[in-house]
C-alpha cells in the first residue's frame, strides 16, 4: 500500500482542482505553493476598500468544469451586459447579443462596426458553434483566429478590426489574433451559452472556495520547490519529501524548468491593468468598452463597480483600464499616457480620477499560436509517477486549468486502479 501522499506543486486553479478530485477519491495529497495564498494567477487585493483583481479577469458561467465543481450561488456572481461598447472615431457604438437584448438589436445592426452582413454572420456563427460539442470544436483543424474569422466565417476586415480584435485580443492578450481558432470558437460558444461574471468578492473567491473544501493540513504555502529528484520533491531550504506521485500544476515556464522539458513552450502573453477610483461611473451599463480604432495603448475599459457594486466602497466607483502586453514605459509614464487616453474617451472628469494601482502581469497566459490546443487525455501523464496540469496544455482558460487538474487526478486514480 502506498503511504506517501501525492505532491501537487502549484495551488492555482489546476492544482486546487486536482487536489479536490484526489480528496474525493480518498487519495492523500500535499498541495504546495510558493505564494502566500492559493489562486496562482487568480488573485485579488483589497486596496483602500476597493477590490482589485490582479489583472482584468472574468468567469464564464457556461464553463463545464466550473459548473461541475463551483457553487455559483455562494460566489454571488455579478454579470456583465452581454455585448460591448465599441469606440471608433470618437464615438461609442453598442454591439449587443440580440438573443439576450433584442431591443438593442437595431442599434447593433446599424452600428458602424462591420457591415450588416457581418452582423448576420455573427448570428450564423453563434448558431453553428452552440450546436457543436466542445470535443467537436477541439477536433477542427487549427488556424490562427484572424484567418478563420475571414475564411471560415467570412467576416470583413472592418468587423475583425473594430470588434473581434479588441474583444478577443483583450482575452488572448494578442491583438494580432494569432491564437488558435479552437480557443476562439470554444470561448465564443461559452460566451453565447452563459453569462460573463465576476464573484461579488473578487476573482480570488474562486480558488478560496475550492481550498475551503480541502483539509487545511494538506496545503503548504510559502514553500518553494527547487527540484524533483527520484520520486521526491526538494525544497529551496535543502530539505526534501517523498511522494507517491508528483503533479506539476504550475504555469508553463515553471513546469519547463522543474521538468527540464524543452517541449513545454515558455512563450507567454502579457497584460497590464490600471485601476482608478472615481466619484461616478462614465458608463450607463455594466458593459465592456473597447478600442475599435487601432491607436493608443488602451484596449478595453470596464467600470467594475457597475458590474459588482461590492468592488468599491459606497459612493465610489472602480474603473479598470487594460493595456495588452507590457509597455516599455515605467509605471508613472504609463499612467500618464493611459490617463490622457481616458480623458479622450470619457472627457475631462477622467483627469481627476485617482490612480489606485498598476498590475503588470508578465505571465498572464500561455501563448496559444497554433498548434497549441491539444485533444489528448494522456497529455497529463508526463513520465512514470509524474503528471502535469495547467491551462497551457489545452486552452488558456479557467475551464481548462480546472479541466486538466481533473484529468491529472483521474489519471492517478486510473493508474492506481482506484474506483471512481
Amino acid at each position: 500500500m502506498t503511504t506517501h501522499p501525492v505532491t501537487i506543486v502549484g495551488a492555482g486553479l489546476a492544482g486546487l482542482t486536482c487536489a479536490t478530485y484526489l480528496h474525493r477519491a480518498n487519495i492523500p495529497f500535499r498541495l504546495i505553493d510558493a505564494a502566500d495564498a492559493v489562486g496562482g494567477r487568480v488573485r485579488t487585493d483589497s486596496v483602500e476598500g476597493f477590490t482589485l483583481d490582479r489583472g482584468f479577469q472574468v468567469l464564464l458561467t457556461a464553463y463545464p468544469e466550473c459548473q461541475a465543481l463551483l457553487d455559483y450561488d455562494a460566489l454571488n456572481l455579478q454579470p456583465f451586459y452581454d455585448g460591448a461598447l465599441v469606440r471608433t472615431h470618437g464615438h461609442f457604438h453598442r454591439i449587443a447579443d440580440p438573443f439576450r437584448h433584442p431591443f438593442d438589436a437595431p442599434r447593433t445592426l446599424f452600428a458602424p462596426v462591420g457591415t450588416l452582413a457581418d452582423k448576420l454572420r455573427v448570428a450564423r456563427m453563434r448558431s453553428a458553434l452552440t450546436a457543436q460539442s466542445i470535443n467537436e470544436i477541439f477536433s477542427q483543424p487549427e488556424q490562427p483566429t484572424r484567418q478563420v474569422l475571414a475564411t471560415r466565417w467570412g467576416f470583413s476586415d472592418l468587423m475583425i478590426d473594430r470588434f473581434f480584435r479588441p474583444f478577443f485580443g483583450g482575452i488572448f492578450f494578442d491583438t494580432e489574433l494569432q491564437a488558435s481558432s479552437r480557443l476562439f470558437e470554444f470561448l465564443f460558444k461559452m460566451f453565447a451559452e452563459g453569462d460573463t461574471t465576476v464573484p461579488a468578492q473578487g476573482m480570488q473567491a474562486i480558488p478560496n472556495q475550492l481550498a475551503a473544501q480541502l483539509p487545511s493540513s494538506s496545503i503548504d504555502l510559502n514553500t518553494q520547490v527547487a527540484a524533483l529528484e527520484n520520486n521526491q520533491v526538494r525544497f529551496d531550504d535543502g530539505t526534501s519529501a517523498p511522494a507517491s506521485a508528483i503533479v506539476i500544476a504550475t504555469d508553463a515556464p515553471a513546469a519547463h524548468n522543474l521538468l527540464g522539458d524543452e517541449t513545454i513552450s515558455t512563450k507567454q502573453r502579457s497584460t497590464t491593468c490600471l485601476y482608478y477610483a472615481a466619484p461616478e461611473s462614465p458608463l450607463d451599463d455594466p458593459i465592456l468598452a473597447l478600442n475599435g480604432d487601432q491607436d493608443g495603448l488602451l484596449n478595453n475599459v470596464a467600470v467594475m463597480s457597475d458590474v459588482a457594486p461590492s468592488y468599491a466602497p459606497d459612493g465610489e466607483t472602480l474603473i479598470s483600464a487594460v493595456v495588452v502586453g507590457d509597455p516599455l514605459e515605467d509605471d508613472d509614464a504609463l499612467e500618464r499616457t493611459v490617463r490622457r487616453e481616458l480623458i479622450d474617451w470619457f472627457g475631462l472628469p477622467a483627469g481627476g480620477w485617482t490612480h489606485l494601482r498598476t498590475y503588470r502581469i508578465e505571465h498572464a497566459l500561455p501563448d496559444q499560436t497554433p498548434p497549441s490546443v491539444r485533444h489528448d487525455a494522456n497529455m497529463v501523464r508526463h513520465h512514470d509517477g509524474v503528471y502535469v496540469c495547467g491551462d497551457y496544455l489545452r486552452t488558456a482558460s479557467i475551464n481548462d486549468a480546472m479541466g486538466t487538474g481533473r484529468m491529472a487526478a483521474e489519471a492517478i486514480r486510473t493508474d492506481r486502479s482506484v474506483p471512481a
